[in-house]
Parts: C-alpha cells; sequence; structure tokens
C-alpha cells in the first residue's frame, strides 16, 4: 500500500505503523523506474511523468522525496553503486588467499556488468555529463573506499607471500579489470558487426571471462624467478634462526 492508495480515514495506529514502510516501498518504487527511465532515455530524453506513471506514484510525493529530475538522477547514481558495492562486499575477499580473491573480484565484476548492461547506458550517460553529477555526491565517494582498502589488502598479502608483483597501484589495477569486464558489453553491438561474430553468445563470454583472468591474473604475478629467490631467502633465514646443537 503506498501514500496514492492508502485509506482516507486510519486508525491512529494503522497510520503510525504503516506510514514509514508504505513511505519506503514508495521511495524504493520510484527508484526502481527511475533506473529504467533514466538507463532508456538518458538523463536529456528521461521524463520524470514517465517515472512516476511507472512506479504508479503521486508525482508530489517524487518532488518530495527527491527534489528534482537532477536530484532523482543522482539518487539512481547512488543507488546503482551502492548495489555494487554491497555485492563485492559480500565476496568477503580479506577471508580468501591473494590469488583466489583476485580472481573473484574479476569474475565478479566481469560476471555483474554482463547481467546488469543497464547500468552500462547508465553510466555512459555519466560519463557525456563529464561526472558532474557524481561529484555532487559525497556516498559514491565514501562507498568506493573500502573496495580500495580491500585491493590494497589483497595485494599487500599478496606481496608477502611472493605471490604478486610489489609495484601495483590499486586504482590502476581495478580500472583495468573493469575494462576487461566492460568494453565487450558496452560495444558489443558493434563489435559483433564488425567481426560478424555475436560477442553476446554464452560460449565466447566463457571465453572473454578465461581470457580476462588470465590477462590479469598473469600480469600481477610476481615472476617465477622472484618467487624462488624469496622462498630461498625465507628458507636460509629459517636455517640460521634454528639454535645450533
Amino acid at each position: 500500500m503506498t501514500e496514492t492508495t492508502a485509506p482516507t480515514s486510519p486508525t491512529r495506529t494503522t497510520t503510525r505503523g504503516k506510514r514509514p514502510r508504505d513511505s519506503a516501498l514508495t521511495k524504493e518504487a520510484i527508484l526502481r523506474a527511475a533506473t529504467f527511465e533514466f538507463c532508456h532515455n538518458g538523463l536529456g530524453g528521461a521524463r520524470v511523468e514517465a517515472i512516476a506513471q511507472r512506479a504508479k506514484a503521486n508525482m508530489r510525493l517524487l518532488y518530495a522525496y527527491f527534489g528534482d529530475k537532477n536530484g532523482l538522477y543522482i539518487a539512481v547514481l547512488e543507488d546503482v553503486y551502492t548495489e555494487i558495492r554491497a555485492a563485492e562486499q559480500r565476496l568477503k575477499l580479506d577471508d580468501l588467499e591473494p590469488i583466489a580473491a583476485m580472481s573473484g573480484l574479476i569474475d565478479f565484476t566481469f560476471t555483474f556488468f554482463g547481467q546488469h548492461q543497464n547500468y552500462i547506458a547508465l553510466i555512459n550517460t555519466e560519463n557525456l555529463q563529464r561526472g558532474r553529477n557524481m561529484r555532487k555526491s559525497r556516498k559514491i565517494a565514501e562507498l568506493t573506499l573500502p573496495l580500495v582498502a580491500s585491493i590494497e589488502s589483497i595485494l599487500r598479502r599478496g606481496v608477502a607471500a611472493g605471490l604478486f608483483r610489489d609495484d601495483v597501484d590499486p586504482i590502476q589495477l581495478y580500472v583495468s579489470i573493469t575494462a576487461m569486464s566492460y568494453f565487450h558489453v558496452s560495444n558489443r553491438y558493434t563489435l559483433s558487426a564488425m567481426f560478424d561474430k555475436d560477442l553476446g553468445a554464452s560460449d565466447w563470454l566463457e571465453l572473454r571471462r578465461k581470457h580476462a583472468q588470465d590477462m590479469i591474473l598473469t600480469w600481477l604475478t610476481a615472476p617465477v624467478a622472484d618467487r624462488k629467490d624469496k622462498s630461498a631467502g625465507s628458507k636460509a633465514t629459517a636455517r640460521l634462526s634454528k639454535p645450533s646443537r
């Protein structure tokens, strides 16, 4: 039940108990409708009236909750990035061994963009806006901090174990992971036409996923010689630390 359909004379107890929940449901419906509209029509082409109609919400409530069209657009961006970052947190990468953690992040990013292709349209729209709406959101920047910290932690653990090279910038790495997961989706139709191959086919996507894994992990993994040197150094230190008999 929403404010637009609520009875005109509920009891005081019912009103207090249901209005907050109805408000949350209405906001959620508006966000879902707005996400669809902005993904399909961009910021310039999206119509607030269409969003309200799709959400079955009163226009007055839409403006009361989000201020204006730009405010609603920023709320949609925040909602999308909240979803992405929350899903990354559920991976619990810090509980995994470094290579498994990095492989998990690559797989997640690759799969997420493949399953949320509408979000790519939204991200492209914001790039056309030169990111000016995202810069107005403190929330999106704050949401990104745990991701960077998690990647830094994986890299530190990988370096300490002699698995990863020690000169990797976490942001450069994440941009590369995103590029490997994003480009073939955002350019699917032009690339499919160019090469006369369906880049959306499941078998092609599986090969692409493995290619992304190989590209990132091969570059990231420390050279074998470095691992042997580190292993030999560790063994020598262990021998020296043993008490003499």
